[in-house]
């Protein structure tokens, strides 16, 4: 376990530091001390060596120490494939920070997880590096509003709210599906705000069994119960700063009623004390559940909904927003053709059709592994293709597809019955084929496609919502 200021990595292989003028400072790999397979070099043996000499195979422009130094940016590498002097061979996942002094680089830093040929992207072990770099983000305060991509207009007015909403002292609820960007905009909102990162905390209330969450949350006065100590909760540790609750419709009802409390006059009671306390959080909740229908089953409360209205914000999927698709599989194809190495330019349009016609159901973080799959699968082609994508992806568009061309060739008299046409049946049949011939004229762009059908972009929603589609 390392402790980087507020950051905590772990599973980490190796940290080497390289200064301005490549020579290697430090290196964890040859230290006897640390890493029991060094055993036949010497420390010494790299020490004040150039980077260069030390890995005589690695191009700079390969290297994620050398972009780091010549960028004064962290840079993150995964794959990155090299030999050492003494012809071993490393495959790495990196994260490199650059050391600064009076605005000059003057060492990286180059924290490393080994990697392997077979691991595929959204593996487990990519899954945890890619939590290791989004901590690192966070840390940074690198997921700013600024760095949220859309040319939706529901999207950027739900930007706007949330900056406005950054410094107000009302809660917040950010409502989405799964990969719509909740946690981006929790992230933004925080570092817009400017409360110190040592008063923002975080918790994932899916991840803790409910019968301890109550104590996490509010804390424990010793004698509580078998076991319990005098412990601080999450309110405590935030007090004077942010609170953001992933995940917040998890919590159980008579929890939801406690978090309410705190809400409304900011005070808590610890398991087992006696007597308030009071503190000064602003509470930040994310769920990828709508809200109302949760109050409807009776997971959510109502009361405790309304105290989050005047800070609500709502987050479109992203089959809603189909012009955005384009905008992030350019930019998650640049991403990782700098993550990977790789030199990617550009991706076909048969790519880019199937992209538009399908629904994304795991939204941005879905379109987010499929390039990611295909950049780092793609050798040396530097146009991605459509042979390339993922095969669900391709057979539940061609699924669609020929469900569609059913409906086209469907007649009248196919739907009759013997009490005649079923007239209202009919038209929706009809309003259907006419409105998915319009979305894929139009590339899957809502505002193009009510042009062509003469109707208001808003009267085409509600449509598409009332037929199904």
């Amino acid at each position: 376990m390392l402790n980087i200021g507020s950051l905590v990595v772990d599973s980490l292989d190796y940290i080497m530091i390289v200064d301005k003028n490549y020579r290697i400072i430090y290196n964890t790999r040859y230290d006897a001390a640390l890493n029991e397979s060094s055993q036949e070099f010497k420390l010494s043996d790299i020490l004040n060596k150039q980077y260069f000499e030390v890995y005589p195979e690695l191009r700079k422009e390969d290297s994620s120490v050398a972009r780091c130094i010549e960028t004064g940016q962290i840079v993150i590498m995964k794959k990155q494939a090299y030999r050492d002097f003494a012809r071993h061979k490393y495959l790495t996942n990196n994260v490199t920070f650059p050391l600064t002094r009076r605005g000059e680089v003057v060492a990286a830093v180059e924290l490393a997880i080994d990697s392997a040929e077979d691991v595929k992207p959204d593996s487990a072990i990519d899954r945890k590096f890619d939590e290791f770099v989004m901590r690192i983000q966070k840390d940074a305060g690198l997921i700013t509003f600024d760095k949220i991509l859309s040319a939706d207009e529901k999207m950027k007015q739900a930007i706007q709210q949330a900056r406005i909403l950054s410094t107000a002292p009302n809660p917040v609820l950010i409502y989405g599906e799964t990969g719509t960007g909740k946690e981006m905009f929790a992230q933004s909102i925080i570092n817009y705000s400017g409360v110190p990162r040592d008063k923002v905390v975080i918790q994932n209330c899916a991840a803790v069994p409910e019968n301890l969450m109550e104590s996490i949350l509010f804390g424990t006065v010793r004698g509580a119960y078998t076991g319990a100590e005098n412990s601080r909760g999450l309110f405590e540790e935030a007090d004077g700063g942010v609170l953001f609750l992933d995940e917040i419709g998890d919590l159980s009802y008579s929890l939801q009623a406690k978090l309410l409390r705190v809400i409304q006059d900011g005070t808590f009671r610890p398991l087992g004390a006696s007597e308030d306390r009071k503190v000064n959080v602003k509470i930040i909740g994310a769920m990828n559940t709508d809200p109302v229908k949760a109050i409807e089953e009776g997971t959510f409360r109502s009361d405790l909904f309304f105290r989050f209205s005047s800070g609500f914000l709502t987050l479109p999927p992203l089959r809603e927003r189909k012009e955005d698709i384009r905008l992030f599989v350019n930019h998650y194809m640049d991403y990782f053709s700098k993550v990977y190495n790789k030199e990617v330019t550009g991706i076909d349009t048969d790519s880019m059709a199937i992209f538009m016609e399908y629904d994304w159901p795991g939204n941005v973080r879905e379109v987010k592994n499929v390039i990611e799959t295909m950049v780092s699968g793609q050798g040396d082609r530097q146009v991605l293709t459509s042979d390339m994508i993922p095969e669900y992806l391709v057979n539940m568009v061609e699924k669609e597809r020929k469900r569609f061309e059913e409906a086209e060739e469907e007649k009248p008299e196919d739907i009759m019955s013997e009490d005649g046409i079923p007239y209202h049946k009919l038209m929706d049949r009809y309003e259907a084929r006419l409105i998915n011939r319009a979305i894929l004229e139009s590339g899957g762009n809502l505002s193009k496609a009510g042009e062509i059908l003469g109707i208001p972009r808003e009267t085409l929603r509600y449509r598409l919502k009332k037929l199904g589609l």
